[in-house]
This record gives structure tokens, C-alpha cells and sequence, in this order.
């Protein structure tokens, strides 16, 4: 099943037996409510999760720039605000913002794979790089600290690294 909210990929999970399910947007650096209930269930249960839109709709490849996208429409103020707190973090750390989003979500166990929807060659290249590229561990217990992911999240440096 393919969904853009977890709640209904939750619900699915406790009618049917699936094997995987497409989370679009959802375990982000912005957001991680799926946490809550349906990331450790299907880790309990089994079930992969592919993580399609890492990037929330844009905002997470481009930074906090005029005309930033997130779901899908112009970034409200708290998301650039948000945005512009992990980017500056990253960039402490010598890292992209657009290549620890990518990278994020493979830290749970249930994440089998990300989907950041290169629309051309050269932005799949840039993807499949930045995937190669590891991220300083420290940055994943920092992002922690100051608030910017939640504590309970695991991050590619607790858990799996490879999509």
C-alpha cells in the first residue's frame, strides 16, 4: 500500500498482512510522528517500509529559499524556520541539508528504502552520491539535542545504512 499518511498505513496494517508499504512524506526531518505507532509496529511485524518524498515536496533538497516547497505547496514560515535551524546544523557538520534528509530515514529498522524522486539524470547521480557519502555520526546526536528530530528517532548512525 501506498499512502501519504501513516495513520491509514497503520490502519491497513491491522486488517491485512502486507509486506511493504510506500510512506510518502511522513519520516522526514520535519516530521516523525510515525514514530509514535506504526514505524515500530511494522518493525515488530516485519514489514518494510519505503520512504518516498524525504525531501517534503522540496524544501528539504533546496533549503529555506523563497518559494520553497512543502507538501506540495509554498512552505509556511515555521518550515523554513525549521528548515533553516537543520541547514545550519548540516552545515556545521560539512553536510548538505538535502543529504542528511536523504539519509535520515534509513535509521529505522523498517525503512528498507528511500524514494527522493530525481526527475533527471543528473539529479538521480546527485542522489545515489549523496546516499554513498556517509554523514558524521555526531550530527544525528546533535540534531537530538537541540530538538531538531526527536529523541526516540534512530538515526543511520544506531541503525541500518543501506537502502
Amino acid at each position: 500500500a501506498g499512502l501519504n499518511e501513516w495513520p491509514l498505513c497503520e490502519r491497513l496494517l491491522g486488517l491485512v498482512d502486507p509486506d511493504l508499504f510506500l510512506l510518502a512524506g511522513r519520516y522526514t526531518l520535519l516530521e516523525q510522528t510515525a514514530l509514535d505507532s506504526f514505524l515500530p509496529a511494522c518493525a515488530t511485524r516485519g514489514v518494510g517500509v519505503v520512504v518516498g518524498g524525504p525531501f517534503n515536496s522540496g524544501v528539504l533538497a533546496t533549503g529555506p529559499v523563497a518559494g520553497a516547497m512543502y507538501n506540495y505547496t509554498l512552505a509556511p514560515s515555521w518550515v523554513l524556520d525549521r528548515a533553516k535551524a537543520l541547514q545550519t546544523a548540516c552545515r556545521l557538520h560539512g553536510v548538505s541539508l538535502a543529504q542528511a534528509a536523504l539519509q535520515f530515514p534509513l535509521g529505522h529498522p523498517a525503512v528498507v528504502s528511500v524514494i527522493p524522486g530525481g526527475q533527471t539524470p543528473a539529479e538521480v547521480e546527485r542522489n545515489a552520491a549523496m546516499l554513498a557519502e556517509p554523514v558524521p555520526e555526531n550530527l544525528w546526536s546533535d540534531l537530538k539535542l537541540a530538538g531538531l528530530i526527536r529523541a526516540d528517532a534512530l538515526t543511520p548512525a544506531e541503525g541500518i545504512t543501506a537502502c
